[in-house]
């Protein structure tokens, strides 16, 4: 049954109690608040109205985000090492033997077998992760040189210390 409460601003609020755990678990999904106002058959200034008027609508909203941002954080920082999975790779085999009449009997069947595969950590995690955890050391920056009008691009390696355009010798 739905609730209705009371406004001053005119017809009384649509809201449902219920409608805090729908939002935490769609917020889980990664919906943002105009996601919300589409399910929720409102405008984004309605889930506004309703953030201020119900405060356990608002922290669903909240832990919902902030649960899937950890998530999403997580898998990311993950992809940025290098790791080892165990993989199973199903393999047909095949045993051949003869039984006491001499006629060839044939068994087949199904082995799964357990390989480890290292899987190398993605460059552009790394790359992303370190831009927007520390960005004044480990952001690619251009700069420009306004006296010859041209571009110099400097890169700065990924915590070396090593300029690139400088020969080592």
């Amino acid at each position: 049954m739905e609730e209705q409460k009371e406004n001053n601003l005119g017809a009384p609020s649509k809201y449902n109690d219920k409608y805090a755990e729908q939002a935490y678990k769609l917020c889980l999904l990664g919906a943002t608040d105009k996601d919300l106002a589409d399910f929720f058959e409102c405008c984004e200034a309605t889930i506004n109205n309703w953030k201020i008027a119900n405060p356990n609508f608002l922290e669903s909203i909240h832990a919902g985000k902030k649960v899937a941002d950890m998530e999403v954080a997580h898998s990311l920082y993950k992809t940025t090492q290098d790791r080892v999975v165990i993989e199973q790779t199903p393999f047909k085999t095949k045993n051949v033997f003869y039984n006491e009449e001499g006629k060839r009997i044939e068994v087949e069947k199904i082995e799964i077998v357990e390989t480890e595969k290292v899987i190398p950590a993605d460059f552009r995690g790394q790359q992303f992760w370190l831009n927007n955890r520390n960005p004044e050391r480990w952001r690619t920056k251009q700069e420009v040189d306004h006296t010859t009008g041209g571009h110099e691009i400097s890169i700065i390696s990924l915590g070396t210390g090593i300029d690139p355009s400088k020969s080592i010798d």
